[in-house]
């Protein structure tokens, strides 16, 4: 397939991107340094916020009623509507400086929140996107406009199937979408076929608030006594859901497939050392299936297993659900397009100031510096139906999708290119495996995380300026997506969204604290082993 010659305000958008080069770097850092988890990114949605108002964006905060979340837009007159979007959360337990050794970020411990995927990057590369389509659509006057969301909680699956069941994505022409990627085959490609599958979670609440009505007097001598007998309590209930849970994870689904579900504790005890039950006690619980009615079937599972743990233990339960995503729909027009963005780019490189960090790294773990550290395929394209075809090899043939992401629930509303570039990766010897930190701190690096951010900025910003600019293109891809759904949104093929529930905001989510002593992560730097 040839490459369509560049617009003029293609070019525009190339140098702009370059003009911003250390903006967007900078920008990165910052929000890096942040290293925010789910439903608490306090001063990364406020970064944004103000980025963009700057920029001349109309921004609404708080989008969906989920205080980190925010929705920006932009006009350059009636036409079609552009979608983009940024994730800005890390993950609990990754806390890392931007260095090319192990260590957490200033007056931190390591259990503290950082950036894994990092979507530090993955957001500035949306906005520097964003960015340079508004400006080339400014200089050589495109009719049309731009809809930035930003996207919290994503690794928890959170924002996305809210927004989408509330209007956000409604209206636009095409979404883009963006992730950072290392795992092959998808590395410097498009999704084709096979998109992520339904992630859905939810977190299970016992209550212990009724002791006193377990079992018989026993005929202490003080009621409450310390040798009375005692309901077993809130934390014997998450912990007889753990274990049951895990024990008929062969009997949740078939076993063929990818799918999985993994568990999180988020709240036990809130009781003393003394001889008193538990009364609360939480576990969230996240699964990926291909499918929702599979989805429905773990959590039937699930459900009867927290039924029997509260039962046994002198609680009640409860069910909060905290993201329910539909599966992803592809679209080969959109597809094509952002491809041949990405061909017109090319993949990331990392130069010599790279190298040098990586080898850094490559020394401190105490191996021999590589000429070429890091990992060839990072600056390869693969074609999507190539990629496509590898990753097909590891499913079954009535597997429609594999893995989860949130993203999918964008599928659903307006025809959505999901598209990967790599993030830094380094090579090891035979056999060995890079620590973690590795990988979080290459993210953080300027050197080795902006060949990534700039890589993608300019395919969101090429593949956004073909849409508005080409009819045919924008309407390829509008008549797929009515095709697949049987007549778009409401079709007679179209999944309704699957959020029939709140922002799950008010739960006690991993987050930074201020007491007397400053500003620390909730558990204590000061900790042995934080």
């Amino acid at each position: 397939m040839s490459v369509p010659p560049l617009s003029a305000a293609q070019t525009t958008a190339l140098d702009h991107v370059a003009l911003r080069a250390a903006d967007l770097s900078a920008w990165c850092a910052t929000i890096f340094d942040h290293g925010e988890t789910a439903w608490r990114e306090y001063r990364s949605a406020a970064w944004y916020v103000a980025r963009l108002r700057a920029e001349g964006f109309t921004v609404e905060e708080g989008s969906g009623g989920m205080p980190t979340a925010f929705c920006a837009e932009w006009s350059n007159g009636s036409g079609p509507v552009i979608g983009m979007y940024a994730e800005y959360d890390g993950i609990p337990g990754n806390c890392q400086v931007a260095a090319t050794r192990r260590e957490p970020r200033a007056g931190l411990g390591y259990q503290a929140g950082g950036h894994t995927d990092p979507h530090s990057g993955l957001g500035m590369a949306g906005l520097g996107g964003l960015l340079a389509t508004k400006a080339a659509m400014e200089k050589h006057g495109l009719r049309g406009g731009l809809r930035f969301t930003g996207e919290p909680a994503e690794k928890v699956r959170g924002s996305k199937p809210i927004h989408a069941a509330k209007g956000y994505y409604d209206g636009l022409a095409a979404i883009l979408s963006f992730h950072p990627f290392y795992m092959l085959p998808m590395c410097n490609t498009v999704r084709w076929d096979t998109h992520c599958g339904a992630g859905w979670s939810m977190i299970y609440r016992f209550i212990c608030d009724a002791p006193e009505g377990w079992g018989r007097h026993d005929g202490a001598p003080i009621p409450q006594a310390h040798s009375a007998v005692r309901a077993p309590g809130a934390n014997d209930a998450l912990n007889i859901m753990f274990m049951t849970s895990k024990s008929l994870r062969d009997s949740m689904l078939p076993h063929q497939g990818g799918w999985s579900i993994s568990e999180a504790i988020l709240t036990a005890g809130q009781a003393t050392a003394d001889n008193l039950p538990a009364g609360l006690a939480e576990i969230q619980y996240m699964m990926r299936v291909p499918t929702i009615a599979m989805a429905e079937q773990v959590t039937a599972v699930l459900d009867r297993n927290a039924a029997a743990a509260a039962a046994m233990t002198g609680c009640r339960w409860e069910r909060h659900w905290v993201a329910k995503s539909r599966p992803g729909l592809a679209n080969h027009a959109i597809a094509r397009t952002v491809w041949e963005a990405m061909q017109a780019v090319g993949a990331p490189v990392w130069g010599a100031d790279a190298r040098r960090v990586a080898r850094e790294i490559q020394a401190n773990l105490g191996l021999q510096p590589m000429d070429d550290p890091f990992i060839p395929q990072m600056s390869d394209l693969i074609a999507p139906e190539a990629a496509e075809a590898i990753l097909r090899r590891d499913l079954p043939p009535s597997q429609t999708h594999s893995t989860s992401d949130d993203y999918t629930d964008m599928c659903w509303h307006a025809p959505t290119a999901r598209f990967y570039v790599a993030r830094p990766a380094l090579r090891g010897p035979d056999g060995y495996a890079y620590p973690a930190w590795v990988m979080n701190a290459l993210g953080g690096i300027p050197a080795t995380i902006d060949p990534m951010v700039q890589t993608a900025a300019k395919i969101l910003a090429l593949s956004a300026l073909r849409l508005l600019e080409d009819p045919a293109a924008r309407d390829a891809a509008m008549e797929e997506f009515r095709d697949r759904t049987g007549g778009g949104i409401g079709g007679s093929a179209w999944l309704a969204p699957q959020c029939d529930y709140d922002p799950p905001i008010h739960f006690r989510w991993p987050e930074y604290v201020t007491t007397p002593r400053g500003r620390d992560w909730w558990i204590p730097s000061a900790m042995p082993g934080a």
